[in-house]
């Protein structure tokens, strides 16, 4: 894999042959793995190293990037020329910005998330795993199907003005769904660490929701106490972090809108975004090298404050009007240039419940007169943006909740909930965990128990 040094070279040799002052490297890459499974049996195993590096140039208020995947010094030379290229192209932009200083960006301590045993994960160890993780269905008469995947990845950045950042990492993941005749279920995770993945444990927690949900009953639609798994509050509250984005906010098209600064959510939700956090993933900086800083984003259900890129910083000090309620600094958190999204927590982690109040899924379920747990969601689309009213399904284990304890599978169903309702909702919550889920990035969230979740329609599965 690329070094700090070997990486700092690429960035010299393209430097050298741009014609402009300003100049921007990003490299990105690494090598990753996958062995994928299927009907019990392994489908797929495939392997790829590749880097991509990422030349951006600035001049006359305009600015542009070309990519490539050749490291070579004539790889270079063409990227660097055809950034230039683009750039003369463009349109001149009054607010784009100089590229950062190292002042500027600032710069801390790297996240150490590097281990040389996920490194050195290979095809057998992954076969291991997945013929692991199919012995648990086989033995329980069910179908497996899955992934196990390892990598590492580093990622850089330098710019003409001595910005200078370099992030490593590892990564393990696995993912596994079971297959019974009327039923299913499902466990992800992931980590820099593969010590911290268990993939039995998963594949006996997946088989146990396909063998207890089978033969699922038919209930009515309507609202619920629904006890939701951390990848189900994932998903949901995904949609809910791009309206933490300065730019959002700034264009008046994020449900923050004339809501900061006031209890939005529970008194007992608390979110902040913080890449040091020991559960969290990814480099310390941005896309111009920017260090992420710890942003307090609510407090106590009170919305404190959005993330900034440097741009939508310096945009939303020159706006007239009475200001967005919020503190404006670039907190490190915004896109590669040129881009139109901005900026948005990555890092995103809920704070715990106060102590002595956490509760695990099982003390949640047994503290549960009737209602409905929930493993996991899919296929979620918006409804109104603006309650962040949510549409989707449940899947992969969803149950029946009587006096206490879970009773039978239940047939999915499509729900639409408005998150912002939701949060307002949340009557319990557990110690909050990495997890992983399908329509959203990983985040540090809780377990959760809401009342009045609100299902519409039941669907034919």
């Amino acid at each position: 894999m690329l070094t700090k040094d070997q990486a700092f070279d690429i960035f010299q040799r393209a430097k050298k042959y741009a014609s402009v002052d300003e100049v921007e490297v990003l490299i990105s890459g690494g090598r990753s793995a996958l062995t994928r499974f299927a009907n019990n049996t392994i489908t797929q195993n495939v392997a790829d190293e590749n880097y991509e590096v990422s030349v951006r140039v600035a001049f006359d208020h305009k600015t542009a990037r070309a990519t490539t995947n050749r490291l070579d010094d004539e790889g270079l030379k063409s990227v660097v020329q055809a950034a230039e290229s683009l750039t003369r192209l463009q349109e001149p932009d009054p607010d784009l910005l100089p590229m950062p200083t190292a002042q500027e960006a600032g710069r801390g301590t790297e996240p150490d998330r590097y281990f040389e045993e996920t490194a050195g994960v290979g095809p057998s160890q992954r076969a291991e795993v997945a013929g692991k993780m199919v012995g648990v269905a086989r033995r329980q008469s069910l179908i497996a199907a899955g992934v196990a995947a390892s990598s590492e990845h580093v990622d850089a950045i330098f710019n003409s003005k001595g910005v200078a950042a370099y992030h490593r990492q590892t990564g393990a993941e696995v993912s596994i769904t079971m297959l019974a005749t009327d039923s299913s279920g499902w466990q992800k995770a992931n980590s820099p660490n593969v010590a911290d993945v268990h993939p039995v444990r998963l594949a006996e927690i997946a088989a146990e929701k396909a063998r207890k949900s089978a033969g699922p009953k038919e209930l009515e639609p309507g609202k619920y106490t629904v006890v939701l798994e951390p990848a189900a509050v994932l998903d949901l509250c995904g949609f809910l972090m791009w309206d933490f984005s300065g730019l959002a906010l700034l264009e008046q098209r994020s449900c923050l809108n004339n809501r900061m600064r006031t209890r939005l959510f529970g008194e007992n939700i608390s979110i902040f975004d913080d890449v040091h956090h020991p559960l969290q993933a990814g480099p310390g900086f941005d896309g111009e090298g920017m260090k992420r800083e710890r942003v307090e984003l609510v407090k106590n259900g009170v919305v404190q404050n959005v993330v900034f890129a440097r741009a939508t910083s310096a945009m939303a000090k020159k706006s007239p009007g009475e200001g967005l309620g919020v503190e404006i600094r670039p907190t490190g958190h915004g896109f590669p240039l040129p881009n139109e999204i901005g900026e948005i927590p990555q890092n995103v982690v809920f704070g715990a419940p106060t102590a002595g109040k956490e509760r695990t899924v099982e003390q949640m379920v047994a503290a549960t007169e009737k209602g409905i747990l929930v493993t996991r969601l899919w296929y979620i689309r918006e409804v109104e943006p603006y309650e962040k009213l949510l549409t989707g399904m449940t899947r992969d284990g969803t149950f029946w909740i009587e006096e206490g304890k879970v009773r039978f599978g239940v047939r999915n169903f499509r729900f639409n909930q408005s998150v912002v309702q939701m949060l307002q909702n949340v009557l319990e919550m557990s110690t909050p965990v990495r997890a992983s889920g399908e329509e959203s990035f990983d985040m540090v969230v809780p377990a959760m128990k809401v009342r009045d979740f609100n299902f519409t329609e039941v669907t034919r599965f």
